[in-house]
């Protein structure tokens, strides 16, 4: 079966599907709030990621149905002699269309992006409470090569 998949930036109507698949799990459930209407924050976020031009919000789109989402930032770093690397981050799938390769075909398109625009690293990070996404990821190339540390400010 070939997937009729398109990816596109993301719209501000869009905003409503993107928090509710950022919602739909265990852990996004926690910190997420999929509420209409979406508390301010979200929008204010949405504008400030589309107001950036090292900012991406993208979707993955069946039809007009929106099925995925994921954000890539853009980094320059004096470090690698000056060169630019892309971060993935918030990488979701509907939960009605996993298991049919839209996630593989999600982060192939956001390493072809980056590869665009002249990155020399791609990186993500993944919660060790989702070890299936670890192994989903490491079957992409990806490897786990350096120990991430996170602080929560608020």
């Amino acid at each position: 079966m070939t997937l009729d998949i398109k990816f596109r930036v993301a719209r501000e109507q869009d905003l409503d599907r993107i928090v509710e698949m950022l919602a739909d799990d265990e852990l996004g459930r926690k910190r997420e709030r999929f509420e209409k209407p979406l508390p301010e924050s979200y929008q204010k976020a949405f504008q400030a990621i589309s107001d950036d031009p090292n900012n991406e919000l993208i979707v993955a789109c069946m039809g007009n149905k929106v099925i995925g989402v994921q954000q890539l930032t853009f980094i320059p770093y004096i470090t690698h002699q000056g060169g630019w690397r892309a971060t993935i981050e918030g990488v979701r799938t509907s939960t009605t269309e996993r298991g049919q390769g839209i996630g593989t075909l999600m982060i192939e398109w956001a390493i072809q992006r980056a590869k665009e625009r002249g990155c020399h690293l791609i990186q993500l990070t993944t919660d060790k409470q989702r070890p299936d996404a670890l192994r989903f990821y490491e079957q992409l190339g990806f490897k786990a090569t350096h120990e991430g540390l996170k602080m929560k400010l608020v």
